[in-house]
């Protein structure tokens, strides 16, 4: 009799257990369904292409004047007695140059997010080019400027992020030592040290990311959401000039800005999105 008892308080707490799995599941299946239309933006529309490639054209187009010009820097870290450098660009990896759309995708009829399939994804080395990036790193390349890309991949992908990267025919100059990954030699999430430490030997001529915090301090970005907006004006002449902007609406730190950079529960997370539209602007 008490085991009859004991198997019937086993199977009741059994099902109140996979009643909340699949409930958290399927809040996380809802959450991740938000973005699908920035994901549908990027593989199905050709106005996200033809930006990427408008945006690459245009950073081309400054390449020769900014090598002819020895005091043209990019970069808030380049201190002073820069003119001598030899010239390098700094770009992002992950929706700069490699377009990580279909984990995405994965994600969302998966009901998952990140990290989880990221390192697979990744260790697959499929990730095709942003639209233009390819021009722009091999124009660059035949100029002797040196590509370095700092990225916030775990170092765990060194060796399939290289693979993707020449598989696609972009450049990377091994000698150079191009690819900085969060991870590696104490670097966390922040890039400011990584383009210090090339400021140090190059003269770096244009930057092009995803993320404010590809050109800026990962401080200066950690603030409110309405202090955040103010950096687009605050760099305004950088910006399509030596800093040149990827479109990115799948995800980024300016939804964090929106959680007051305090990532809440998913629920909460729903309220803070609607609290955040605004209808008169």
């Amino acid at each position: 009799m008490k085991s009859l008892k004991t198997h019937k308080i086993f199977t009741f707490w059994l099902a109140v257990f996979s009643v909340l799995s699949t409930a958290a599941e399927e809040v996380d299946r809802s959450f991740q369904e938000q973005s699908m239309l920035g994901v549908l933006f990027v593989q199905t529309s050709p106005e996200f292409a033809a930006n990427n490639i408008q945006t690459y054209k245009i950073a081309t187009s400054k390449i020769d004047i900014a090598l002819n010009d020895k005091n043209w820097t990019a970069a808030l870290e380049q201190g002073t007695n820069f003119s001598d450098k030899p010239p390098a660009i700094i770009v992002d990896v992950d929706e700069t140059v490699l377009d990580n759309s279909a984990h995405q995708a994965r994600a969302i009829l998966g009901g998952f997010s990140y990290p989880t399939g990221w390192l697979e994804w990744g260790n697959e080395v499929s990730a095709p080019a942003v639209a233009g990036v390819k021009d722009f790193l091999n124009y660059a390349d035949s100029k002797g400027v040196t590509i370095f890309y700092v990225t916030n991949r775990v170092s765990e992908l060194r060796k399939a992020t290289i693979e993707n990267i020449i598989k696609l025919g972009l450049p990377f100059d091994e000698r150079a030592n191009p690819l900085m990954m969060k991870g590696e030699n104490g670097w966390g999430s922040e890039k400011t040290s990584r383009r210090t430490l090339i400021a140090e030997k190059y003269r770096i001529i244009l930057m092009a990311g995803d993320q404010i915090t590809d050109f800026i301090s990962l401080e200066e970005s950690s603030v409110s959401m309405d202090a955040r907006l103010q950096l687009s004006s605050k760099y305004e002449e950088m910006w399509g000039e030596k800093w040149f902007m990827i479109t990115n609406p799948m995800y980024g730190k300016w939804e964090g800005a929106i959680y007051n950079n305090i990532f809440p529960n998913t629920k909460e997370r729903k309220k803070l999105r609607l609290k955040a539209l605004n209808p008169n602007k």
